[in-house]
This record gives structure tokens, sequence and C-alpha cells, in this order.
């Protein structure tokens, strides 16, 4: 016999809480929606008096946000995060224990939560969350940096970020594109990306922009954009195409 999980739906969006809801009603016997909530606060209020067993959870909310929900609560149930942003790592959740979906939701897609329901123990699926979320805080400090050292000859120069347009690598280097002339560094553009607040991009495998710099947008064929930069060179970058997903959140399309 399936367990039935006792469900609160939180998300600050009206249309969002009620397409979920007609969407749990398919799965009588998975899902018993409980309650639902219109932010983090009311939702932290009716997991701790309902105890539910699972949530749908969205992650951007006014006030308190679900990542900083779920840090409050001493005991974590279930959690399906639901969003209509991707650019958080879907790797983090990638785990046996808890899933990630994208609205709008979809029937089909949320059978595969459904399916995977059935892997986990509850137990486990707390831990997991506690590990994810000690990740993301980690991640989240670490994304401080709000200047770059860089050498010239025998001096040290103190770049702002605000100056930098783009970074770019080759086989052994990377290039630090900044208003006056260009720069080589020692950091991979992995190792900047962890560090590099959010406007700033990775569009190729092998550039990363500041966005405030650019100044248009174009398609380019095989689902590829070109991105001309505001900067002296007026730099003109070809997209990666496995790098679509977050430029088009980014754009907004």
């Amino acid at each position: 016999m399936n367990k039935i999980y006792k469900t609160i739906i939180i998300d600050d969006e009206p249309p969002a809480r009620e397409r979920l809801q007609k969407l749990l009603a398919n799965f009588p016997d998975t899902f018993q929606v409980i309650a639902v909530a219109e932010d983090g606060v009311e939702g932290q209020e009716k997991i701790e008096t309902l105890n539910p067993d699972l949530i749908f959870l969205d992650i951007e909310m006014p006030e308190v946000s679900g990542f900083d929900m779920l840090k409050r609560l001493k005991t974590i149930p279930i959690v399906i995060f639901c969003t209509a942003y991707d650019q958080y790592s879907l790797k983090a959740f990638e785990t046996n224990s808890i899933d990630y979906l994208l609205k709008p939701v979809g029937l089909e897609r949320l059978q595969q939560s459904v399916d995977k329901l059935k892997l986990f123990s509850d137990n486990k699926a707390s831990q997991n969350i506690m590990q994810m979320l000690t990740d993301l805080s980690s991640k989240k400090e670490i994304k401080k940096m709000t200047s770059l050292t860089v050498k010239k000859g025998d001096k040290l120069i103190f770049l702002k970020l605000e100056e930098i347009s783009h970074f770019s690598a080759d086989e052994r280097y990377v290039s630090v594109h900044s208003k006056e002339e260009n720069y080589l560094i020692e950091d991979t553009l992995t190792q900047l990306e962890e560090k590099l607040p959010d406007n700033f991009l990775r569009v190729h495998r092998a550039v990363i922009i500041n966005t405030e710099y650019v100044k248009e947008i174009q398609k380019y064929f095989n689902s590829r954009f070109t991105i001309t930069l505001n900067n002296l060179k007026k730099s003109s970058i070809t997209t990666g195409r496995s790098y679509n997903s977050a430029i088009k959140t980014w754009i907004g399309v």
C-alpha cells in the first residue's frame, strides 16, 4: 500500500498554489494537501503546527526565502522545491531525497516526483536537505568578492569589479578585461565563478561577462547568442549552447 503524504504548499503566488493543488489532486493515493501558505513565515507556522510529511516550497519569496525558512525549522519534512527560477545549481538537488520543479509544473513532470518519492526514507531526506543548505550557505559566503588583485610587473593592482567587463580563458591563462587594459591571472574561470557576485554570468566555457556591460544581444545560429559589450573594444562574444538556460533566465525569456 502506498504511503499518503500529508502535504503543505508554500508559495507567494496564488495562481501557482491553485495550479499545484489541481495537479496534486491527480494523485490522491500519494498527496493529501492539508494546508497552503502564502510566504515563509506562514509556512513555518503551519509546518510546526501541522507536522506535514512533505512540502512543496517556492524559493524566491518576500521577507523570508524558502531556504531561510528551512534553516529556521527544528524538523524538516520532505521538500520538493517548486520555483520559476533555475539559476540555482540543479545538481545540488539531484539526490534521491528531494526534487526541483520548474514552473509551470506539468502533470508528467509531477509524475516523476511521485516515482522519486518511492525511493528514499524520510530520515535520509532530512539529512540531505541539511547538507544542501550548508553547502549553499558556504557558497554564499564565498561570493563576497568586491575587487580583484592583479600583477603588473612588480606591482600589485587592485581592480574594482565594476571596472571589469569580462574574463576570458585560453588553454593556459585567464585574461581580465578592464577599462584600462588586460591582465593575466592564475585563477580558473570555475574558481572565479564561485566567488564573483551575481551580475557576472558565465556564457561560454571560456568566458564570464559582467552583465552590467552588456550593450546588446542578438540571436545567433544553432540556438546561441551574440553579446556585444559596452567596453572600449565593443567586444563581441558568441555564447555556448550549454549555457543557454542561464542566459535565458538572465534575459527573462
